[in-house]
């Protein structure tokens, strides 16, 4: 008799929302890129946007890791500053230097001439990668991640106009001009969660919001600055429907303030122990993390005893998604890659998931 029941969402998914899983969930961030040889053999004819903008290219690229690798999820490949792009402020990709905004925001009149077009407008390319990707990844019960940055981390290089050890310019506008941070922020808001949105739409079955620079700020300032807004936009990413991935980095003192800002998955870097920070973030949300994408530069022993630590702490709990504290750096070797995948699996794996 051939049963009618549906098939069970895939591991990740499960994980996501804090339900049983026969093996721990892995999946990296910077999964698509520079550590892999098939990714620099493509960019050697291709910039980096476009790459973004080309949906073919940003397809190929997004399944580079999916086919070398057991990995849990694929993650659309992109970047998270692109949508300024459509705002009005133009972007290089430096070789050496990394991104650049050509015109950051300078006056409170820079930020009030800033458009907040729709999505299909900025991001097409992206979207309809998705839309490639997932027709790809649908059949064999892959789930697709959507992203985009925080409105902090976008407002700061806006300001900034490319990485920043101070943030000098970006926290003297918050204190200075508060009323004009105000109106930036919602515009990114607006911006963002539009994108984010008509990901959903598209295919993703996951979004990620990465605030990488919100361990810039003390407590007192994200809860005053950042906060209101973050919890704006996954207000708003709550009726879309599909699970949310909260990422911050250096953001340990305040976690708990993070993790009250929204999101349905907490991601952690490395700087806090799993237990530690899960402790923080509360039992009623899934943890994504936390191993130091370091480790995967170091020999087996130590990568696995790191694996380990973090498995440990873990504990088997319900709504643990394996992935590394920050991006996979370029210089790591592949066969670590492929070893940490597999082991994780190996090591949580359970024979049915009747025995969870």
């Amino acid at each position: 008799m051939i049963s009618s029941a549906a098939p069970r969402p895939p591991r990740f998914l499960r994980a996501c929302r804090r339900e049983p899983v026969d093996a721990t969930p892995i999946w990296l961030m910077r999964q698509a890129g520079r550590y892999m040889p098939e990714y620099r053999a493509l960019r050697q004819n291709y910039s980096m946007l476009d790459a973004i903008r080309t949906p073919e290219l940003a397809a190929e690229i997004t399944l580079q890791p999916i086919e070398a690798f057991d990995l849990d999820a694929a993650i659309i490949f992109s970047d998270i500053l692109p949508p300024l792009i459509g705002m009005g402020l133009p972007l290089a990709f430096v070789k050496g230097v990394g991104p650049r905004i050509e015109r950051p925001l300078r006056t409170t009149r820079d930020i009030d001439l800033l458009a907040t077009p729709p999505a299909e407008t900025i991001m097409p390319g992206t979207l309809e990668a998705i839309r490639l990707v997932k027709a790809t990844l649908e059949p064999r019960g892959i789930p697709l991640i959507g992203f985009a940055g925080a409105p902090f981390t976008l407002a700061s290089y806006a300001i900034e106009g490319g990485g920043s050890k101070t943030y000098a310019r970006a926290k003297t506008l918050m204190y200075t001009e508060p009323a004009a941070w105000k109106r930036l922020m919602t515009r990114l808001v607006t911006v963002i969660g539009d994108f984010l949105a008509r990901q959903a739409e598209a295919g993703a079955d996951v979004l990620q919001v990465f605030d990488s620079w919100a361990g810039a700020l003390g407590r007192g300032d994200y809860e005053r600055y950042v906060r209101p807004f973050n919890r704006m936009l996954f207000d708003r990413l709550r009726r879309v429907g599909k699970p949310v991935i909260h990422f911050s980095t250096g953001t340990s003192a305040y976690l708990d303030a993070v993790a009250a800002s929204g999101g349905d998955v907490v991601g952690v870097d490395w700087r806090l122990p799993l237990d530690e920070a899960w402790a923080k973030i509360g039992p009623d949300r899934a943890v994504m993390g936390n191993l130091d994408p370091v480790a995967l530069l170091g020999p087996w022993r130590e990568l696995k005893a790191h694996t380990d630590d973090v498995l440990d702490r873990a504990a088997g709990r319900p709504g643990h998604v394996f992935n590394l504290g920050h991006g996979i750096l370029p210089e790591t070797p592949v066969e670590n890659v492929r070893r940490l995948v597999d082991y994780v699996h190996e090591r949580t794996s359970v024979k049915s998931l009747s025995e969870v």
